[in-house]
């Protein structure tokens, strides 16, 4: 029922959103709604058990808008925008990503995380607060996209399906709100400042008319300032105190309250001309330093996102010859190769082979699925078959393969709570309130004024987040910096713990030898039986296989039809060739009873059980390999060599490493990590180094795994680091530039200790004004920038590493 407000009730508020109930009030369940859409949303909160929501730090919700038609969302029912939108889907689930500009606090995110309680279809719901965006997985046997995107308008949380095409590479832009908030304080600052000339020209003499005119016009200038450009400061305040916390804006936000009423409190009694000025500049500073200090993040995460792609290679076809290109440079149409265990790079379409993709990487299950021609597979998925052909839907998305890679370190909800800069800055905050208030009191018996510019100027000056954005600009930079020389780091976390390496464990085969280099020799007699090795090996992304792919290949030999294709990592591969099994491996997986003795490594070939011959292999180590080893044992580095081969290859590394270095042959995947994990219950801080085929278990068990790529699609999500392979030559460089991070770190939080030290020191005397203050505190979070990533630049260029 929905009545008008009798004059005593002007103030209720709706029980939902916490608005004035303007024009009417709707009493339902003993409480008072502004709207139908406000009383709508309580009662399915309410009959879901969710209310909850309205006690989470006693935030309000968002007033819903309805939708003026039924069919507003009907486009979503098309088969044609959803593939366009999801970003996973198969029989059993689907994946979305939405960004919801409307969230805004914790209990958002508790409302929207629990959205499967609204809707039975939804298996899971994650936000991510800092960039406001919802991870929704469901079943589309029990609801639909439409339905979950009308579930989420009716509560107050409308997608911004605009930005739904996740795969369009654009780079990100700034906030224009803030631009426009600028623009607007350095327009009204310059001309308050313009018009507060005469009083500081007048030499004791002012024109008392001419001031009190140009005070008012800047009391006029000065409420945009405040209100429009000053805005947010007090809005995240407010909303910090609503949650119960002290946020670094709330002291800014005090002081403009405390320097604006001064003002309107001299120009209105006629006793001074106030500090509006000042005011306006310490809006406008901070302004400019939050500009440039988004400005920068967004350069350097555009950098990673959209231009250090991953060091990896896919094989394309053009009419019918093959070649290989960097990931970067594979377009929407192009067809690829897709070997067994290689990963899928985009959004694609089978169009030839046995495709059975494991999903593991995206939804967590290991099953594969069985892919039909025609059919489309999705980024991300990896196949566990033979080799497929598919044709590319869309662009690489590195943003989405890096997102995907840092899954398991996401947190379910990433609130400013739990941030660690407001956790810092809550305890900081509080220090500098009963400083100011301190410093205060003690000047006011002698000066009152002296105690007010302490009170704001201690406000202004003193700068939390200069001491936590070292760390964060620091990490980006360093980053940034890799990525242009072929090593992409998963998360910053990763650089920490590299940082603290002791000991690195080498794989031989692709990792100290170039998989790309390697002589091979032919010990087969019978070429008729060329095309039958050559359609199993060239399945396999094995460096051994593929180098035998290579010849075959070379000599104009032509592939046929493979069907049955199994690969066992570390033993070889096989599949029905014409009717014909044919299998290529170690001896064991071949069937041989005794190997031929030799310093070579050797790959076995059987058909139908009978040996027919073998390849050979040369050992070709990685230019700069021995260097860089011998560097970093004179740095301490204790080193480690599990491999796959025989022990005859001991002859090829010999000389490599120290006599002492333990080495350890004819090792399976399960053995590798094994002695990982030995190593680290030694306490040992492990470095894994391999090519990601047959060591991801090693890769995982270490402290840090680098998987080294040679022009192949061979990357892991178990790996921490991927690093091109010609770009092994500078490992030892990488290594020492990771390592000075923390270095470069320290250094910034000196310097942003020293500032607010000496800040505080002279602000607390009274001595400094709130304008110089208001210079001082952008100035000093962009010092931290700019000798965060010059210096971590200035080291690279040092270490040979390009800039």
């Amino acid at each position: 029922m929905t009545l008008p407000l009798p004059q005593e009730e002007q103030e209720l508020v709706c029980y939902h959103c916490g608005e004035p109930c303007f024009g009417g009030v709707i009493f339902f369940d003993r409480k008072h709604f502004c709207c139908d859409g406000c009383k709508t949303v309580y009662q399915l909160l309410n009959s879901n058990g969710l209310c909850g929501y309205y006690q989470i730090d006693e935030s309000k919700g968002i007033s819903p808008k309805l939708a003026k038609s039924e069919d507003r969302f009907a486009y979503l029912d098309s088969q044609d925008v959803e593939i366009k939108i999801l970003s996973f889907r198969n029989e059993s689930e689907c994946r979305v990503d939405f960004s919801l500009p409307m969230m805004h606090c914790s209990s958002c995110v508790w409302l929207l995380e629990h959205l499967y309680k609204l809707n039975a279809g939804i298996i899971s719901a994650r936000t991510d607060f800092q960039r406001k965006s919802l991870h929704v997985v469901y079943q589309s046997s029990h609801t639909t996209l439409r339905k979950i995107v009308e579930l989420l308008s009716t509560i107050g949380y409308e997608p911004d399906l605009r930005f739904a095409d996740l795969h369009e590479k654009t780079e990100k832009k700034l906030n224009r709100r803030r631009i426009y908030r600028l623009v607007v304080a350095g327009f009204c600052f310059g001309n308050i400042m313009l018009l507060s000339f005469p009083e500081y020209l007048s030499g004791g003499h002012p024109d008392h008319t001419m001031n009190r005119v140009f005070s008012y016009l800047n009391l006029l200038l000065s409420l945009p300032v405040l209100i429009y450009s000053g805005g947010e400061f007090f809005i995240s305040a407010y909303q910090g105190l609503k949650a119960k916390f002290l946020n670094i804006d709330l002291p800014l936000s005090l002081s403009l309250a405390i320097t604006f009423g001064r003002s309107l409190y001299e120009i209105l009694s006629g006793t001074g001309a106030g500090y509006l000025d000042s005011m306006a500049g310490i809006i406008f500073f901070m302004l400019v330093g939050r500009y440039f200090q988004d400005r920068t993040h967004l350069r350097l995460q555009f950098d990673r996102d959209f231009k250090s792609f991953f060091p990896i290679s896919v094989r394309i076809k053009k009419e019918e010859t093959f070649s290989t290109v960097p990931l970067s440079e594979l377009k929407k149409g192009h067809r690829i190769f897709i070997r067994s265990q290689e990963l899928i790079p985009a959004d694609a379409l089978l169009i030839e082979g046995d495709a059975r993709i494991d999903y593991s990487f995206v939804t967590g299950e290991s099953k594969p699925e069985h892919i039909q021609k025609g059919k489309m597979i999705y980024a991300g998925g990896r196949q566990t078959s033979g080799q497929i052909e598919i044709e590319i839907l869309k662009e690489v998305e590195q943003s989405y393969l890096t997102k995907l890679w840092n899954r398991k370190q996401e947190k379910s909800a990433q609130i400013p709570t739990d941030n660690m800069v407001h956790r810092l800055a809550r305890h900081f905050t509080g220090f500098l309130l009963l400083l100011s208030i301190g410093s205060f009191l003690f000047w006011m018996p002698y000066d009152i004024s002296r105690g007010i510019h302490a009170l704001t100027t201690i406000l202004i000056v003193a700068c939390p987040c200069a001491l936590l954005l070292s760390a964060t600009f620091t990490h980006a930079s360093v980053m940034s910096v890799l990525g242009k020389n072929g090593v992409f780091v998963k998360n910053a976390g990763i650089l920490e713990t590299i940082g603290k390496i002791n000991t690195i464990v080498w794989d031989k085969t692709g990792t100290i030898t170039s998989a790309s280099q390697m002589p091979v020799t032919s010990h087969i007699d019978d070429i008729q039986l060329y095309p039958f090795i050559l359609s199993v090996v060239s399945n396999s992304n094995h460096p051994f296989s593929r180098r035998i792919t290579t010849l075959l290949e070379g000599s104009g030999v032509k592939r046929l039809e493979v069907n049955q294709y199994k690969e066992t990592p570390g033993s070889g591969a096989e599949g029905l060739v014409s009717g014909v099994l044919v299998q290529v491996g170690n001896a064991a997986f071949t069937g041989l009873t005794s190997t031929i003795e030799g310093q070579t490594s050797k790959v076995y070939v059987s058909i139908n059980h009978i040996p027919v011959g073998y390849y050979s292999f040369g050992n070709e180590l990685r230019e700069g390999i021995k260097e860089n080893i011998s560097w970093l044992t004179r740095d301490g580095y204790q080193h480690m060599l599990l491999s796959g081969d025989k022990s005859s290859g001991i002859e090829a590394v010999t000389g490599i490493f120290p006599s002492h270095t333990s080495m350890h042959f004819s090792q399976s995947p399960h053995d590798k990590q094994a002695k990982i994990e030995e190593l680290k219950t030694q306490g040992f801080r492990v470095l894994m180094i391999g090519d990601g085929l047959n060591d991801a278990g090693a890769l995982i068990s270490s402290d840090a795994g680098i998987a080294v790529s040679d022009d192949i699609n061979n990357f892991t999500p178990a790996c921490d680091v991927i690093m091109e392979g010609r770009s092994f030559g500078k490992f030892r460089a990488v290594l020492h530039f990771i390592k000075h991070t923390r270095t470069i770190i320290i250094g910034s939080f000196i310097l942003s200790l020293l500032y607010n030290v000496v800040g505080l020191g002279i602000a607390v005397q009274g001595q400094m004004s709130p304008f110089i203050a208001a210079i001082l505190m952008p100035v000093s979070s962009v010092s931290i920038i700019l000798f965060t990533t010059s210096v971590s630049r200035i080291l690279a260029s040092r270490l040979g590493l390009k800039v």
